[in-house]
């Protein structure tokens, strides 16, 4: 029998130091990981960007482009963002520092571990595509070729699960607290945002996958908003980005 590794799933921590560290700390009551898999946007949005960016360097981990990396990076134009997320680009690039910059456009856009390809939008356009319906679901399971796919970008915890044969594609949310079973019909899987949900829950999102289980495991966790709303407003970012951490939206 194989030995049990279990990997953390994150996505979206958007410089939300708070929430990262209340997730890294329920990841340890939970006894611990291998390796963590970040799906992208690190930073964008949240007070702590390079705070976020040395903290996940100091544990084992994968990590692919987010559009909030890029664009602090200057790698991506900053026009392509609204008005509230342009300000916060344009921040956030002035808080890093050059080591943390160069981490952030050396990201790569997918990476591929075992079963599974780890993308920040979806597998056809890694940095900007939101998976959020069936049809766009359906047409990105051509473009990869694992069994399983990970990605993040809508902050929604969604799971797409695609029928071989019949070409049927549907969709789920996924459930706190209990185990998504991987079989044998191909996935796409969301575990939602750590540090800006938008599914109307504003507890930090994140999953574990237990590879001896064959096993996805959702979590929902509490942490602190109105620290990291009172740490925005002092560094005056916009305070609709503040606000919404309230309600998960």
């Amino acid at each position: 029998m194989s030995a049990e590794i279990r990997y953390a799933i994150l996505a979206d921590i958007h410089g939300n130091l708070v929430a990262f560290e209340t997730v890294l700390g329920d990841l340890e009551r939970r006894g611990g990981v291998e390796e963590i898999w970040c799906l992208g946007d690190i930073v964008g949005y949240g007070p702590d960007p390079e705070p976020c960016i040395e903290l996940l360097r100091q544990h084992p981990h994968l990590c692919v482009a987010g559009n909030h990396d890029w664009a602090a990076a200057g790698k991506i134009d900053i026009s392509y963002f609204n008005p509230e997320a342009a300000a916060a680009c344009s921040w956030t690039a002035e808080q890093l520092s050059p080591g943390a910059r160069h981490y952030l456009e050396s990201l790569p856009t997918i990476i591929c571990r075992d079963d599974f390809t780890l993308v920040h939008g979806s597998p056809r356009e890694p940095i900007w595509e939101y998976i959020l319906s069936v049809a766009t679901a359906r047409a990105n399971f051509a473009c990869f070729e694992s069994k399983f796919c990970l990605i993040g970008h809508s902050h929604v915890p969604l799971v797409f699960g695609y029928v071989e044969g019949g070409g049927n594609c549907l969709v789920d949310r996924l459930s706190v607290d209990s185990a998504l079973q991987l079989r044998e019909n191909r996935s796409i899987i969301n575990p939602g945002g750590v540090g800006q949900p938008r599914d109307g829950d504003p507890r930090a999102s994140y999953a574990i996958y237990d590879t001896e289980a064959r096993a996805v495991y959702h979590y929902r966790i509490p942490y602190d908003i109105a620290a990291t709303q009172r740490r925005m407003m002092e560094l005056e970012l916009p305070l609709s980005l503040a606000a919404r951490l309230s309600y998960g939206l």
